[in-house]
């Protein structure tokens, strides 16, 4: 019979660790990643050639994606952000026209107000950029604990694109089998194309 391992003490410590480690990063070295990564974003050919890209808004310890948000508007993209829905899990995403769309949300990131918003629709050839504290070389994640993500691309039949720094790319993380891995990864040194 095989052993089943409660995982969420295993995931709590590695996200605390990660939280310490991002709260520490020099903040010069972190603004140049960010830039790399953000270039390497940008010149995607899936992200160019994409109807919709789905991007979350950067808090300090991520990978910052306001200036990415900006250029894409820039461009005449269609960009959408996420806005949690209640505490279970549940999140749509919302085409946003520039940051000023944005408010405070949940757990305090700026989300968009979905009375003044317009739901996105998504298809085949929408991208959505996936955060995460950790990704492995198969594209498994570790996020941040509360499902929003997990349940929003159990659902998703587009293109995903997982971002973070390279010193956070792990040979293999602990995953459940409804777990879905990204198509690729994107770091300040390189493109991991999983597909």
């Amino acid at each position: 019979m095989e052993k089943i391992v409660d995982i969420r003490p295993i995931k709590k410590q590695m996200r605390s660790s990660c939280k310490e480690a991002r709260r520490s990063m020099d903040k010069t070295l972190k603004q140049n990643y960010d830039k790399k990564i953000q270039n390497k974003l940008l010149n995607l050919f899936l992200v160019r050639e994409a109807d919709v890209v789905l991007t979350y808004v950067s808090t300090q310890i991520e990978v910052k994606t306001l200036d990415f948000i900006t250029t894409l508007l820039e461009q005449g993209k269609k960009v959408a952000v996420p806005k949690c829905l209640n505490d279970k899990g549940d999140m749509d995403f919302f085409i946003i026209n520039s940051l000023d769309d944005l408010e405070d949300g949940f757990f305090g990131v700026r989300e968009p107000n979905p009375e003044t918003a317009t739901k996105a629709v998504t298809t085949e050839n929408t991208v959505c950029i996936v955060p995460a504290f950790l990704f492995d070389e198969k594209g498994y994640r570790l996020g941040y604990g509360k499902g929003y993500y997990d349940r929003f691309l159990s659902k998703f039949q587009g293109k995903t694109v997982g971002i973070c720094y390279e010193e956070n790319i792990r040979d293999s993380l602990m995953h459940g089998k409804f777990d879905r891995p990204v198509g690729l990864i994107v770091t300040e040194k390189r493109i991991v194309d999983l597909s």
